[in-house]
């Protein structure tokens, strides 16, 4: 069966490479477009044109699922665009894959409410590359055994949310098994805002933004006497697509709301 992708965000650099990866799978075919405007517009290769041949756009998911009838909706927009999105989809009978960080615990619960009550699956992935995922998971396991924990995130300037979704994703995974305390000395002193980074459990996550730089997070575990640093880089967009490709193809089986590529690896 040849599985019907629609591409919410496909004009973003992140969108184009996901389309691209989309049409050379073999039991994939990219055959919408979900966009704030342009409609009735094709993307051919990458490229906004107004005419014939290409995939069309659509600014309305109704009229995209009437035509397009794509069978799963990978949105790679926002979280402003993002929770509306993919409520609309559920209720259309399509299957959202989220590759957008920044939803609220209450937007995620919302979906995964209408996730059950629909019997669709519905992933939450704040980041497909699989080596970021076996960080998270690595970096959970060792903190059984070494529970002072500090993490630095850097990404390009151009992302709007801090911390990542993939920080906030690895202190969760970590605070599942971390018994919460405070970490450094108790009468610290904090002479500039925000210096000590954001405060999860007592574990500090440090936001770095700076061009250049593409998803790279660093996890930093200390001991007595000693340091275990669990860090991932991904130097290219193509590193997120085997995700990408696997959360596509499980959610044709699940039906449930999955948060976070980590519970299908």
């Amino acid at each position: 069966m040849t599985i019907r992708v629609a591409i919410a965000g496909a004009r973003g650099r992140m969108g184009s490479t996901a389309a691209a990866a989309i049409n050379e799978a073999q039991d994939m075919e990219f055959v919408g477009a979900l966009d704030y405007k342009y409609d009735g517009w094709y993307i051919n290769e990458g490229t906004l044109i107004e005419h014939s041949p290409g995939v069309q756009v659509y600014t309305s998911i109704a009229k995209l699922a009437e035509v397009a009838r794509p069978d799963v909706l990978l949105d790679l927009t926002d979280p402003e665009a993002v929770f509306p999105n993919a409520q609309k989809a559920l209720t259309l009978g399509i299957r959202p894959v989220i590759g957008t960080s920044g939803l609220t615990l209450e937007e995620i619960d919302q979906l995964k409410m209408l996730s059950e009550q629909k019997e669709l699956s519905c992933i939450l992935a704040p980041n497909f590359s699989i080596g970021a995922v076996l960080m998270m998971k690595f970096a959970a396991q060792a903190a059984h055994y070494l529970g002072d924990v500090e993490i630095i995130e850097m990404h390009h300037d151009r992302k709007l949310d801090a911390p990542s979704g993939t920080a906030v994703k690895t202190a969760d995974m970590i605070s599942s098994v971390r018994t919460p305390h405070l970490q450094g000395h108790p009468d610290e002193q904090v002479n500039a805002y925000g210096a000590r980074g954001a405060d999860v459990q007592g574990m500090k996550i440090h936001s770095v933004r700076l061009p250049g730089l593409l998803a790279h997070q660093q996890v930093l575990l200390g001991g007595e006497g000693e340091l275990l640093s669990i860090r991932h880089d991904s130097f290219d967009r193509k590193s997120f697509m085997p995700g990408v490709l696997l959360a596509v193809r499980e959610s044709m089986s699940q039906h449930q709301f999955i948060n976070g590529l980590e519970e299908l690896i």
